[in-house]
């Protein structure tokens, strides 16, 4: 990324090694964070809630444990965000749901436990698409995310306000959830890094679900390394996966086998975003990487309707008790949606789920043969506001259907200045990630916010 300063340009990965050679403190880099989002936020509207004085604490208490040489992770110290949906004590977890405005959140959510436990320092929560159901992040309740890269366009969502303040610099990395493509859209509409986790590796505890079936929670962030390095941080996991896709070991791996590239029918892709991926396939093999094209038989990209019915059925149980007791806090458009449920029968989510699991045994039986799978992020390049709402998950929900890891990585920016984003799609988060960061641009970050 291009940002005049440092402390923001550093990212993640950066930041830890200016913490390292204590060029740089924790506690300046959190008022590095808190300065930028109170002069900027304002033109962006990513953050709901930001808790400046927990960061502050935070900061120091991270700054004397490296200044004593008792750093607890390569994530201690480091600024980042989660969307407002999953819990942050003591800060407001309403989902983007005027039905929970007021509701704070008694204790973290396991991932954000895990962060603190990193070490890492909590600015505050972002805003998203009311309920995750949706991908505009226009919230009717708690107020529209620009993209930083056009402010009249979308940032994509649900997960709109995480990637949003990464490219704008207003942290160092985010949590964010994906159900159809939350993580994913946003992050190749606003030019950064998103990775959905293989199913399970970040728990949900704590985490308003929309669909327990589809959810994962992901990261955005602006390289593959440091997505990995906040995956390590929210999963828990022993091993630093940043340390591993950093090594030759992730492309050994997919020499092993040829890579797929997608070829649908279907799904009209703007002509940017079509060559966009094909240069990504042709810097696949310029690297060395076998890549074979395949059409997925069976697998209709266009028609994401059994997901659509499960994703309705169990955010109506999930939102049961306020529905009833709170119906005004649910905007029309969601209870359209949710309305899906009511209007089908129990036959018809039976027949859903049935229809979900045959085809995913379906693709993962095409799929054995390859390392993964390369296709588009999206259709096309974020859209105005004011034009109606696209559908921009056709080539995002398969990898929640299959419960498989998928990193989105920028490779290019339209004619008309937005962010395109391609996707590598396979069976283990470390290959994803090792393919992202060889595949992968860095755009410069949005201009208006390179300062």
């Amino acid at each position: 990324m291009t940002f005049a300063n440092p402390i923001i340009e550093a990212g993640v990965s950066g930041l830890c090694d200016l913490y390292t050679d204590r060029a740089v403190t924790p506690v300046e880099a959190c008022e590095v964070y808190l300065s930028r989002i109170d002069g900027l936020d304002g033109g962006v509207g990513a953050y709901a809630a930001v808790d400046a004085e927990g960061a502050r604490s935070a900061a120091h208490a991270s700054a004397e444990r490296w200044r004593h040489g008792k750093a607890l992770s390569r994530l201690d110290g480091l600024p980042l965000a989660v969307k407002c949906n999953i819990a942050v004590e003591g800060l407001p977890w309403h989902a983007g749901i005027d039905a929970y405005r007021d509701r704070i959140a008694p204790s973290d959510a396991a991932c954000t436990a895990r962060l603190r436990e990193a070490g890492a320092v909590i600015l505050g929560t972002l805003n998203m698409h009311e309920a995750a159901f949706g991908g505009t992040s226009d919230n009717p309740w708690f107020g529209r995310v620009h993209n930083p890269w056009a402010h009249d366009f979308i940032p994509g969502g649900s997960s709109g306000g995480s990637a949003a303040a990464v490219a704008a610099g207003l942290c160092a990395g985010a949590l964010g959830t994906d159900t159809l493509g939350s993580v994913r859209i946003p992050s190749a509409l606003c030019g950064v890094f998103g990775h959905k986790p293989t199913i399970g590796l970040i728990p949900l505890a704590g985490v308003v679900a929309l669909s327990w079936t589809l959810d994962h929670v992901g990261v955005h962030a602006r390289s593959a390394d440091d997505c990995g390095r906040l995956l390590a941080g929210a999963s828990g996991a022993e091993a630093e996966l940043a340390a591993e896709i950093s090594q030759p070991a992730a492309l050994e791996t997919l020499r092993q086998a040829p890579m797929a590239a997608l070829v649908w029918d279907g799904v009209e892709v703007e002509d940017e975003v079509r060559k966009a991926y094909e240069a990504a396939i042709a810097a696949a093999r310029a690297a060395g990487l076998e890549v074979e094209m395949l059409r997925l038989e069976g697998y209709d990209f266009a028609d994401r309707s059994d997901l659509h019915l499960i994703c309705a059925a169990e955010a109506s149980v999930e939102h049961a008790d306020a529905l009833v007791t709170r119906p005004g806090g649910f905007s029309p458009a969601l209870m359209e949606r949710l309305h899906l449920a009511r209007d089908h029968s129990a036959a018809d989510l039976a027949r859903a789920y049935r229809d979900l699991a045959v085809r995913a045994e379906q693709v993962r039986e095409q799929l054995s043969p390859f390392a993964g799978l390369l296709l588009p992020a999206t259709p096309r390049t974020a859209t105005p506001f004011d034009a109606p709402a696209p559908v921009m998950t056709q080539f995002t929900a398969l990898a929640n259907a299959l419960g498989l890891p998928a990193t989105v990585f920028p490779v290019g920016v339209s004619n008309e200045g937005r962010p395109i984003g391609c996707q590598a799609l396979t069976w283990e988060d470390e290959t994803s990630l090792g393919l992202a960061r060889l595949l992968g641009r860095d755009l410069g970050g949005p201009p208006a916010f390179r300062g």
